[in-house]
């Protein structure tokens, strides 16, 4: 058994956290996750603009159901000024236990702007929003986590400086997704580096994130790093019953959900129900369930003609009428459902804004082009 996470005053019992998934870890998603098992579920990345615009996708984003303890939320921002004040607005205004901020997305429309996973290369700049943010949490006791990647290529490393410096700047905790900006999702986790980390980061809790398909798998990341707990993201995509298996991994069972194609559409269906009420619009949330539905069914037989209709389903009605084609007295599959689930890939190039691997420091025309990386409401 591994000891429950301490994130500040938060005490987590089962050490796994939910990561933060665009489009994927709404408040529908996170109920699923909570009803199977135990631990953190951060809500999707919201960016600080957003948030202090009070933009209503924003608000939506950070919303959590009335027995969600902790909730948690996941701000991005490039400014300083704009991360304290999107935390202070979280905190003063009681919609957060936890705060996390985002330094691991690699998506292009992030990274070109300098954003993301590519931030940490500008000490300054990544010291000044962690400052920010600790120091607009903690009058209020909410603790704040800082998620990054290693660096934004193997040449340009910055995971164990930035894990040193947010330690030292007051954070609950730091998580590492072992890849770097340029390994996108592609290729194997390094999760050597998760132990370089914990073994640089001794002051505060360190969590691994890459690579974490099933239990057995956390397992083997706590084992083989030392770290105090594990991030879930890929894995759990049209897995929610995943989490019931890791607490009992962590906890010193055997027992793992083996759901057939009955439990499996059962599940979807309710998480279409959910989705609906966290939308509003029928229509709107069935499109939303469409990119679960290849999730779900990975590894069941079923034909190419009903996963298709299946990936355009737009009413609950139609989706009942669907699920009940599915030969639902098919058993678990076995190795089939298991594995690697999501986007992969392949390695990219990071799209950087020109210049920016020439210096550590934030120039002015950087500290001006920033500001435009405060984009809308996204995620990654």
């Amino acid at each position: 058994m591994l000891p429950p996470l301490r994130i500040g005053p938060l005490r987590i019992d089962t050490p796994v956290v939910l990561a933060p998934m665009a489009g994927v870890t709404n408040r529908a998603f996170r109920r699923l996750c909570r009803e199977h098992g135990a631990g953190l579920y951060v809500a999707e990345m919201v960016t600080s603009r957003a948030l202090v615009e009070r933009t209503e996708e924003s608000m939506r984003i950070i919303r959590h159901d009335d027995d969600e303890r902790p909730r948690s939320v996941q701000v991005y921002g490039v400014d300083p000024a704009t991360v304290g004040a999107a935390v202070r607005m979280l905190v003063e205004e009681d919609r957060a236990d936890h705060v996390d901020l985002n330094f691991g997305c690699p998506v292009p429309k992030v990274t070109r702007r300098g954003g993301g996973a590519v931030l940490p290369w500008k000490r300054e700049l990544f010291a000044g929003i962690v400052r920010a943010a600790v120091q607009a949490a903690h009058p209020h006791g909410v603790p704040v986590t800082v998620k990054m990647r290693k660096g934004i290529d193997e040449d340009h490393l910055t995971y164990l400086e930035a894990g040193r410096v947010a330690q030292d700047l007051g954070v609950a905790a730091v998580a590492l997704h072992a890849r770097t900006a340029a390994d996108y999702y592609s290729g194997t986790a390094d999760w050597e580096a998760i132990a370089r980390l914990k073994e640089a980061v001794t002051d505060v809790p360190v969590l691994g994130n890459g690579d974490i398909w099933s239990a057995e798998d956390a397992l083997e990341m706590v084992r083989t790093t030392g770290c105090d707990g594990v991030v879930i993201g890929r894995g759990c995509q049209g897995r929610p019953w995943l989490f019931a298996d890791l607490a009992a991994a962590f906890h010193g069972s055997d027992v793992r959900v083996r759901p057939g194609l009955a439990e499996v559409a059962g599940v979807v269906r309710r998480h279409a129900e959910l989705m609906v009420e966290e939308f509003g619009d029928e229509g709107k949330a069935l499109r939303e369930m469409r990119k679960h539905m290849a999730w779900y069914l990975k590894g069941y037989v079923v034909g190419g003609a009903l996963r298709a209709r299946l990936g355009l389903v737009e009413s609950l009605a139609q989706l009942d009428d669907l699920l009940a084609e599915l030969d639902l007295d098919q058993p678990y599959p076995g190795e089939a459902a298991e594995g690697q689930r999501g986007r992969a890939g392949s390695p990219k190039r990071p799209v950087l804004p020109e210049g920016w691997l020439d210096s550590r420091e934030l120039g002015e025309d950087f500290r001006r082009a920033l500001a435009e990386a405060e984009l809308s409401v996204s995620g990654g």
